[in-house]
């Protein structure tokens, strides 16, 4: 089926931006006689009709900001970015408008309906944190991205501090009087995967202790990896243990995300070790379905999601004038800490020996 014919085809073909071609259709914004002819000729040689959803939501003049989800729809934690979202956007008198694309699927023509409705700006919410490339669609000046940053466009972030979120697990162990503490992730090199590692590394070190990474072959932080890494940590030889002590297993593991820590509960089961007795473990994520419902339940740093939603709208009102920016508007990245959620998976230090 051939592709129909979008805002995005139209500005290229008149040689203007894709707002430029909104305002002249629309009948909004200063253009030139000149440029809204070269507008209404490309539309006529591409046959382009504005898209239903987008002439519908023009008859709504509210202040309006867009809200594209990239699949962030679909997973758990989905809720509470967008109710902190909607809350800042409606504690600032604006609506939020929603629209959920599949992962990588900037052409998505629900957002050149966001664009064509002419909204004041959009926080574009990536899957995952990560770094991407800003849909060409999107106005640097007009777009705010939300766990995700692209350093090619000066365009404003918010993500989760993944350093910060990783010291504060290892802390709750070494708190609990663990000095073995393994982290357990998977490989890759995205901001999470990356920061994660580093916040566990630093935090080791200023203790005064050796850290010890193990990673699950693969990128998918489920389970399964968590099972495959707690595996390979446990078959360690003694010399290779946390710490190099002869003789001596790690005491406690930080797991990449709840997910993988699920993994680590499995394989203490299989060696006969009780979690928060003879292994303490922490997680990151709060993901209910996991770290609520495990026995005894996984302490984990809940990751910022409200706070996340919140702060991608303010900034995006800063950017339309409706909110004064601290100073000016800012560009760059805002990092925001987790919180940690105490439950039964740590407990006081047990010598394991081989």
């Amino acid at each position: 089926m051939a592709r129909s014919t979008s805002i995005r085809d139209v500005a290229a073909e008149a040689g203007v931006s894709i707002t430029t071609v909104s305002h002249a259709l629309s009948g909004k914004g200063t253009v030139s006689a000149r440029t809204r002819l070269r507008v209404e000729e490309a539309v006529e040689r591409l046959g382009y009709a504005p898209n239903p959803i987008a002439r519908a939501m023009r008859t709504d003049r509210r202040a309006v900001l867009g809200f594209v989800s990239e699949e962030i729809a679909s997973t758990p934690y989905a809720g509470k970015i967008i109710v902190g979202a909607q809350a800042e956007a409606a504690a600032h008198d604006h609506v939020l408008m929603i629209v959920d694309i599949a992962a990588g699927e900037f052409d998505d023509p629900r957002i050149d309906a966001l664009i064509q409705r002419q909204v004041d700006a959009v926080v574009f919410a990536s899957a995952s944190n990560r770094v991407i490339r800003l849909p060409r669609s999107l106005d640097p000046a007009r777009t705010v991205l939300l766990d995700a940053f692209d350093p090619a466009a000066p365009v404003p972030s918010v993500v989760p501090d993944e350093q910060d979120i990783a010291a504060t697990a290892v802390r709750a162990l070494l708190d609990a009087g663990h000095r073995r503490i393994a982290h357990l992730t998977v490989e890759g090199a995205g901001p999470a995967v990356t920061g994660r590692v580093e916040g566990y590394e630093r935090t080791m070190l200023e203790a005064g202790r050796t850290p010890v990474v193990v990673r699950a072959a693969g990128e998918v932080a489920d389970a399964a990896a968590g099972h495959r890494a707690a595996t390979e940590l446990f078959g360690l030889a003694p010399s290779q243990a946390a710490d190099g002590h002869a003789g001596e297993r790690p005491t406690a593991v930080f797991a990449f995300n709840d997910q993988m820590a699920m993994g680590v509960y499995q394989v203490a089961e299989e060696r006969g070790m009780r979690i928060g007795r003879d292994l303490s473990v922490v997680g990151i994520d709060d993901l209910q379905i996991v770290a609520a419902a495990l026995r005894p339940g996984l302490t984990t740093v809940a990751l910022p999601h409200e706070q996340m939603g919140r702060a991608a709208v303010r900034r995006a009102l800063e950017q339309t004038g409706a909110l004064t920016a601290p100073k000016a508007p800012r560009a760059g990245v805002e990092r925001l800490r987790g919180e940690l959620v105490v439950r039964g998976s740590i407990g006081p230090v047990t010598v394991t020996r081989s």
